[in-house]
């Protein structure tokens, strides 16, 4: 049989076959996928092959992955030097972003960002909780939906409290196997059931002493929708990049990379050398001063991973 990973607990697995049924499986022996070293060799949405166990019940054990057409990865955040992989096989991602209770940074959606970029997934923001906007958010939200969208970002504003913008929203996922992210407490789960009321996902208020969310989704796992599917993932409080060097980091900066080859010297780092068309382009106003800042910050944080 062949099958698609809709859930994954670690150990085990759920899998739903092409004939439409849910397998529980594990694993046969120790994958090593593409020599790369991870927490997690199977991750939700993967293409399996898988043999029916003896007995009754539904299970099974899968044999051998699919090649992946793409996967989103990231730092493992009890590993330093092992990727996570978050999702597989995916046709765009989501960030559900947040500008308070709790608020995301720009440093942790450029980071995002970046990893889409890097694994060619289309990545689109969604600003949730616009009902709680007052003049400082709508300030940040304006600056920074020009600055995203400027760069080519599609940025929607919305409300799962009001509903605000989640018609637009829904039409964003059909026919699409979208992964779902974001800091814990952003509103991942009431998205969903706002969406689509019949999935009832368990939800729970930010955490009131520390503004921090609190975590609902215990692991990854894909729902199928009237038109599409959609994979939740567990709220993140960091997102660390994993296996993107110096020299790359700027080639997953859309704006960076446009100009790609005018610097003087090919390793330019954007930094300090002399004839840098990047920073050119930031002192003409060609690039936003925010982001080759977040640049500069992420860049930093590489130099001390590798």
């Amino acid at each position: 049989m062949t099958g698609k990973i809709y859930k994954s607990t670690g150990s085990w697995y759920v899998v739903k076959t092409t004939g439409g049924e849910f397998w529980n499986a594990r694993l046969k022996g120790v994958f090593k996928i593409d020599d790369i070293t991870s927490t997690n060799p199977l991750a939700v949405g993967d293409d399996v092959d898988l043999d029916p166990e003896p007995g009754e019940g539904r299970n099974a054990i899968i044999t051998a992955i699919h090649d992946r057409k793409n996967y989103i990865n990231r730092q493992s955040p009890s590993h330093r030097f092992q990727q996570h992989i978050v999702a597989a096989n995916i046709d765009q991602s989501l960030l559900l972003v947040t500008l308070k209770e709790p608020k995301t940074s720009q440093g942790f959606i450029d980071r995002w960002l970046v990893t889409c970029e890097a694994y060619h997934v289309p990545a689109i923001l969604l600003f949730n909780k616009s009902d709680l906007y007052r003049v400082k958010e709508e300030s940040i939200f304006a600056a920074w939906q020009e600055m995203y969208s400027d760069i080519g970002y599609r940025v929607y504003r919305m409300s799962v409290q009001t509903g605000e913008g989640l018609d637009g929203v829904r039409g964003l996922l059909q026919r699409k196997i979208s992964l779902l992210s974001g800091h814990s407490g952003v509103g991942k789960s009431s998205f969903l059931n706002a969406l689509f009321p019949d999935m009832q996902l368990k939800t729970q208020e930010v955490s009131g002493w520390s503004g921090k969310g609190i975590h609902t989704t215990t692991f990854a796992e894909m729902f199928d929708l009237p038109d599409g599917q959609i994979i939740d993932t567990p709220g993140m409080r960091e997102f660390g990049l994993f296996d993107i060097s110096e020299q790359e980091l700027s080639g997953y900066f859309p704006e960076m990379r446009a100009l790609a080859g005018e610097c003087q010297f090919n390793n330019c780092l954007h930094l300090e050398e002399p004839g840098c068309a990047v920073k050119k382009a930031v002192e003409d106003g060609h690039i936003h001063p925010d982001r080759y800042v977040s640049y500069c910050n992420i860049l930093g944080t590489i130099e001390t991973i590798y």
